[in-house]
């Protein structure tokens, strides 16, 4: 949504394809902020911007299936509720979000008294909220950092911080444990980290391979071991909230071979180089912002879509795109149009056409602009009919001979 705006205000057209009813994603699950912003006004106001631009084209209960051309030529088709459309654009952002995953242990879902911290942080947000709850256990990393999932879902920490201070303003005689592997409220959020053990929120470690026990029919009974004292500890809260790990969009891998772009092993989008090149792909003209990416806060998922915004306008703002420079290219008269060189082509550049309609004889073609010059389809090519500019076999064989 923001990336929609911040085009949009600089005189383009964007077209914002959204797969639910209705915008916000998870930001619709979110209540407040440590410095108290009113989430869910915020997310109303940039709603209301959005759907009256004049710039900015919301289909919701949408989806985008298929996508041909290459940067500032894309041809796009979207089903919508009332069909097929096509869309033509010069560049393609990605802000597939993420969700909270559900997790599996500890009775979730079978135990009314255990919520993650978005339900908790939904609860707080309620007037008569703490009635009656003497205690609260917070568990950390519930899914995140172990076999399968081994990434750090960043916003945990943070989340259980701040719902840990929110319980101690609405109910200060509440008592909090937060139960963790390593506390990561990083940058400024140190601060509240600090605020929150002043105010008698009790931080107890675990180790992974010994995570806490929950049992109990009536009365819910958690035992942890607390590594430094070297002795087990046994609560017994009313509330247990578990911080559980943010997953990738289920779609990503899909839309990952529609753009020709790669995920992680988390299958969450992986950017061309972290410091060269943020929010940007090797494939030209498409870019990632938000938890598509990986998880992180609001703050930094706004930073980076303003970035992802600014990136697509450098395009999208000129009149011609300079391309790759060193790019391969083919010699028809030796080619056999096997097709071997189309699929091994991790960019789609190649394609095997027609060049002689009278003859009907085909070759491979190379679109110079979704080449990238790494010389994989000369490595394949048997007959040795595609070279790269500036590093052909002949060149590469005069300097051996040179040598």
């Amino acid at each position: 949504m923001t990336t929609a705006l911040t085009i949009a205000e600089q005189g383009f057209d964007v077209t914002l394809i959204e797969r639910e009813n209705q915008l916000g994603g998870i930001l619709r699950r979110l209540r407040y902020t440590f410095d108290e912003l009113d989430i869910q006004s915020y997310l109303e106001h940039l709603t209301e911007e959005l759907f009256s631009h004049k710039h900015i084209t919301v289909y919701t209960e949408s989806e985008l299936v298929n996508v041909e051309g290459f940067v500032g030529n894309y041809m796009s088709t979207v089903r919508t509720k009332g069909g097929e459309e096509k869309i033509e654009h010069g560049a393609v952002i990605i802000a597939t979000g993420g969700v909270e995953s559900k997790p599996q242990e500890y009775f979730y879902g079978r135990e009314e008294r255990v919520l993650t911290q978005l339900e908790l942080e939904d609860l707080l947000s309620r007037d008569e909220s703490m009635a009656g709850v003497k205690s609260i256990v917070m568990i950390q990393c519930v899914g995140s950092r172990e076999e399968e999932h081994m990434y750090c879902s960043r916003v945990c920490c943070s989340t259980a911080v701040k719902n840990a201070l929110k319980i101690k303003e609405l109910s200060p005689e509440t008592e909090v444990y937060v139960l963790y592997r390593d506390i990561r409220t990083y940058v400024f959020n140190e601060q509240y980290f600090q605020s929150a053990r002043d105010k008698g929120i009790i931080f107890v470690r675990y180790e992974a391979d010994n995570k806490p026990k929950v049992t109990g029919r009536d009365k819910l009974k958690l035992t942890v071991r607390e590594p430094l004292l070297d002795c087990e500890l046994v609560l017994e809260p009313d509330l247990i909230v578990l911080s559980s790990r943010i997953d990738p969009d289920s779609d990503n891998e899909k839309l990952a071979q529609l753009l020709k772009v790669p995920v992680n092993e988390d299958r969450f989008f992986l950017e061309a180089h972290v410091k060269l090149r943020p929010v940007e792909f090797a494939t030209e003209g498409v870019f990632v912002a938000g938890i598509a990416h990986s998880p992180k806060s609001m703050p930094e998922t706004i930073a980076q879509a303003k970035v992802a915004a600014s990136k697509a306008c450098i395009i999208i703002s000129q009149d011609k795109f300079e391309g790759e420079a060193r790019i391969a290219k083919v010699d028809i008269n030796r080619c056999s149009a096997c097709g071997i060189c189309t699929e091994v082509c991790a960019y789609k550049a190649v394609e095997v056409i027609l060049v002689d309609e009278r003859l009907g004889t085909k070759a491979a073609f190379i679109n110079p602009a979704l080449c990238k010059g790494c010389g994989t389809c000369c490595a394949i090519c048997h007959p040795g009919a595609i070279d790269v500019e500036g590093i052909s076999n002949l060149q590469i064989d005069l300097m051996i001979k040179a040598i």
